[in-house]
């Protein structure tokens, strides 16, 4: 069950905190590629903040935003990179596999890719393996095939293989996907995203 901030008094202490923090109520929009977009000085006085509440959020405080609407879960699974918590690592797993709210499935993405290891590309195929097979749904197949790429190429792994070959998943999806049909293969783009959010994580966990 999804917890809405009005009428849960702890919720909504959280999200002012956090989610759209004093001086700053539209973090969570910013929060992916409009991150990419922002210049020095907007840029740098938001990666502070967003620094900063990384290392103040307690572990408690993320599970019960994680427990919130997409807005709260995109902002809880970037402060769980920033922070490097790899002990969320299943949570934002099973949160993207069960696919409950829209708009949080990149941000879940970004913290698995900057944790980087074999068992977040697992949780990552694990999505590929249930959603490529449905054609009829556009959720985040394309930025979870970039995620798992990109690990898959830092780890010199074959991990993303099975899915990118000729008869793989992911040629079958682009191919049935009435979405996808009239598109080109969107993979080189999502993976040059994927680097370039990564990068900031790391830019702000160097710096904590």
């Amino acid at each position: 069950m999804i917890r809405h901030a009005h009428g849960d008094p702890e919720l909504l202490a959280l999200v002012r905190r956090y989610v759209t923090p004093e001086g700053e109520r539209r973090r969570y929009m910013k929060l992916g590629g409009g991150l990419l977009h922002m210049r020095s000085p907007e840029y740098d006085r938001f990666i502070h903040d967003l620094r900063d509440d990384a290392g103040l959020i307690t572990a408690d405080e993320i599970a019960t935003l994680l427990e919130g609407g997409w807005r709260e879960r995109r902002t809880a699974a970037w402060l769980v990179a920033v922070s490097r918590r790899t002990e969320f690592r299943e949570r934002l797993g099973e949160l993207l596999l069960t696919s409950e709210v829209c708009c949080a499935g990149l941000a879940y993405c970004v913290a698995l890719a900057s944790f980087g290891t074999a068992r977040d590309a697992d949780l990552l195929a694990a999505y590929l393996d249930r959603y490529l097979c449905r054609s009829d749904l556009g959720y985040d197949q394309t930025v979870v095939m970039g995620a798992l790429q990109f690990i898959s190429l830092n780890l010199g792994s074959d991990q993303a293989d099975r899915f990118l070959g000729p008869d793989g998943l992911w040629q079958q999806w682009l191919h049935n996907a009435p979405h996808m049909q009239t598109n080109p293969d969107p993979l080189p783009s999502v993976l040059s995203l994927i680097r370039r959010l990564y990068a900031v994580v790391d830019e702000c966990a160097d710096v904590r």
